[in-house]
């Protein structure tokens, strides 16, 4: 009886302990993730307190970038108006009067560069100057269901420049946006006057930036840039500075550049989508250069570490025969800040080799207003 007693106590004490079903789940596959996963959490308390800590951290991460990133769109208002094209809400500044000259900001920037490096506001002087926050920077839209091409970005600016009545403009990109504006000027050549091209990116080049991408990944990439990726861009933003103006030191300027809009999560995934798009665009842009029929001027710094002169502003300028390069002694990527005059000239000759262009008559079509066109320039 005994021995009985023992044996049922035995088999009951299985069934009251069986082992914890995993995660539900319609795939096998999945289900044995789940068990790989968090089999060693449940055996080990460790594992299980480190994994808890983990989500803590992230999750306070998430918070704090979010917190962050409201005060910095507080902190730095829509500036211009907003223009709707194909369900897409862009953000642009205009000033001045005369020939339209618009102004294309690169990867990881927004309209503020053109206004803190003085370009802006010394282009309007002589020309209806034109700055868009390209799609995701700044106050643009970024919707996901487009895959944001150089090619994409072009047709939507040009759309857009349609809507409000700007007609053959000079365009002008530094760096990434030069890639949109060469596939302006080569989608719709009827549609641009000539280019001006600053420190730009022409060529498929190894570039170790690409490694920087990684936010633009679904899913994982999207935990990144809500947790991790703008604290990594708090910390890193010191060198970054250095490595975008050397050899030249800082500009002062560029304090006037709202760097905690670049570190919202939104824009960290738009500056890492161009970042992986970069060489397979200029792959494909660079095999149709030779339709370019526009006058082009080239500008760029000899000192340019992140878009190497050689490499990419000479080698464009010998493949247009047409072109001019202006090359700036020991300036680097962002030449703009220590000279913008030089920007100017550059539009200048541009506008000079350019064939005229009708002005419309009257006030022409305008986006909806978000501060008043007139002011200081200050944001």
């Amino acid at each position: 009886m005994s021995k009985k007693h023992n044996r049922k106590r035995k088999h009951v004490h299985r069934d009251e302990t069986p082992a914890a079903p995993p995660p539900h789940s319609p795939e096998p596959a999945v289900s044995g993730f789940w068990q790989s996963l968090l089999g060693p959490i449940r055996r080990n308390p460790r594992a299980s307190a480190a994994a808890a800590g983990t989500i803590a951290a992230l999750a306070g991460a998430a918070l704090f970038n979010r917190a962050r990133a409201t005060r910095a769109e507080a902190d730095t208002p829509p500036v211009g108006r907003f223009v709707e094209v194909d369900g897409v809400r862009l953000h642009y500044v205009e000033r001045g009067e005369g020939r339209p000259v618009v102004l294309l900001h690169g990867n990881g920037a927004m309209v503020q560069d053109w206004m803190a490096s003085g370009v802006l506001d010394a282009a309007a002087e002589t020309y209806r100057v034109i700055a868009f926050d390209r799609p995701g920077f700044g106050h643009s839209d970024r919707p996901r269901t487009t895959v944001w091409t150089p090619t994409a970005q072009a047709a939507l600016i040009r759309k857009a420049l349609d809507k409000i009545g700007v007609e053959r403009p000079v365009v002008v990109g530094h760096s990434w946006g030069t890639l949109v504006a060469l596939a302006m000027a080569l989608d719709f050549p009827q549609a641009v006057a000539a280019l001006v091209l600053m420190s730009g990116y022409y060529y498929p080049t190894v570039r170790p930036d690409v490694l920087t991408a990684m936010p633009a990944v679904p899913l994982f990439g999207d935990l990144m840039r809500l947790t991790v990726s703008p604290v990594v861009g708090r910390l890193a933003s010191p060198l970054m500075k250095q490595a975008i103006f050397a050899p030249l030191p800082v500009a002062d300027k560029f304090d006037g550049f709202p760097m905690e809009m670049s570190l919202r999560p939104s824009q960290i995934r738009a500056t890492a989508a161009d970042t992986a798009m970069m060489i397979p665009a200029a792959a494909a842009l660079s095999a149709r250069y030779g339709e370019l029929a526009l006058p082009v001027v080239l500008i760029a710094g000899d000192g340019d570490t992140i878009a190497f002169f050689d490499r990419h502003s000479q080698r464009l300028h010998d493949a247009l025969p047409g072109s001019e390069l202006r090359t700036l002694a020991g300036a680097g990527h962002m030449f703009h800040y220590h000279d913008p005059d030089a920007v100017i000239a550059a539009i200048d000759r541009a506008v000079e080799r350019s064939a005229p262009v009708t002005l419309p008559d009257g006030d022409a079509p305008r986006g909806e207003d978000i501060v008043p066109p007139a002011g200081d320039g200050s944001f």
